[in-house]
């Protein structure tokens, strides 16, 4: 299979596997008697980011954690500005700011942590135990919201099956697994035959590829009017890409780090993630969706120009 193709079938797996899987995903948080958000920020944010993780094991192997650096931290740009944001541009979405207040501040703290630890050079195998470390502490905070709304949650169409659910629910992860790897190999190709840098592959072309999972489930759920499973699976992508896949990464290889090149992802990840921000009222307009694309836009073109220079 040559890499146009691989890419082309990777799409028709994405858009296969967000309608499977946003469909089962309300069922399942229905029959474990859940919020559909918490199922979006756990199984289908692991779900999605399964190409992430998948390219960060197969890179740090290979002795090049650099390409999982860069998918890593350009994904969770991608997912904000441009999925997020396409997402807003159809319409608004509503989150009120109570849903994302344990979610968002982590999600922010992630690029200023990663920052951080970036700033003697590299990215060590201690560094990546303590970010794993704050992954599982925050995941322990979800499963404890989780358990807490069991006895309360509400009924939900599609929950009448539990086996029937769970089983359109693997199906539908296992088609975003797909397509997201199947993307990554023919966007990965594609990039190195135009001879691009590796962090700047990983950056960008490796980023959008991975990030395709997240936008068929998101732009699928905006479709069904479950914004929460949408909003939750981009939150959740970008926790676990931030603070888990860059953590497996280093500790399998420490990841010598550019610094010039890391910023531009930090400080536009940075950027996305305020402009995301709900208003008071809960919602978020379409005008920060078309701010977001701009934001992306720029951000691709510093980049870029970084790599010609």
């Amino acid at each position: 299979m040559n890499d146009y193709s691989a890419l082309i079938l990777g799409v028709v797996c994405a858009g296969i596997g967000g309608e499977l899987f946003v469909r089962s995903a309300v069922g399942l948080a229905a029959w474990a008697r859940v919020s559909p958000g918490i199922i979006g920020v756990t199984v289908a944010a692991f779900a999605t980011s399964s190409p992430e993780l998948s390219v960060a094991i197969n890179a740090s192997l290979a002795g090049k954690p650099q390409i999982t650096l860069g998918d890593a931290l350009g994904s969770n740009v991608v997912n904000i500005a441009l999925i997020l944001a396409l997402a807003l541009v159809i319409s608004g979405i509503q989150s009120p700011r109570d849903s994302i207040k344990r979610d968002f501040p982590v999600a922010l703290l992630i690029p200023l942590i990663t920052g951080v630890l970036c700033l003697d050079g590299e990215l060590s195998r201690f560094d990546g135990i303590l970010m794993l470390g704050m992954f599982f502490a925050w995941l322990a905070a979800v499963i404890i919201e989780a358990r807490s709304q069991r006895s309360a949650a509400a009924k939900v169409l599609g929950a009448r099956r539990g086996w029937l659910t769970v089983l359109s629910c693997v199906a539908g992860l296992a088609a975003l697994a797909a397509a997201g790897k199947l993307i990554v190999a023919g966007a990965r190709g594609i990039a190195l035959s135009f001879g691009i840098d590796e962090f700047v592959i990983g950056a960008t072309v490796v980023a959008v590829g991975t990030s395709m999972p997240e936008l068929a489930t998101t732009l699928i759920a905006k479709y069904r009017g479950h914004d929460d499973v949408g909003l939750g699976t981009i939150l959740g992508s970008n926790i676990y890409n931030g603070i888990f896949i860059i953590a497996i990464a280093a500790i399998i290889t420490p990841i010598s780090v550019v610094w010039r090149e890391v910023a531009a992802a930090l400080v536009f990840g940075l950027a996305a993630l305020g402009l995301a921000y709900p208003t008071r009222e809960g919602f978020i307009g379409r005008r920060r969706g078309v701010l977001l694309l701009t934001l992306y836009a720029v951000y691709l073109l510093v980049v870029f120009k970084r790599q010609a220079a």
